[in-house]
């Protein structure tokens, strides 16, 4: 599954990033 998280680089959105990638979803994050 492809996932967007905006606010990736934030603590919720940076531990959701590692939780997806380690679970093998491609991952896009947005931040300003």
């Amino acid at each position: 599954m492809r996932v967007l998280i905006t606010g990736a680089a934030g603590f919720l959105g940076s531990h959701l990033a590692d939780r997806f990638l380690a679970d093998g979803h491609k991952v896009v994050g947005l931040d300003n």
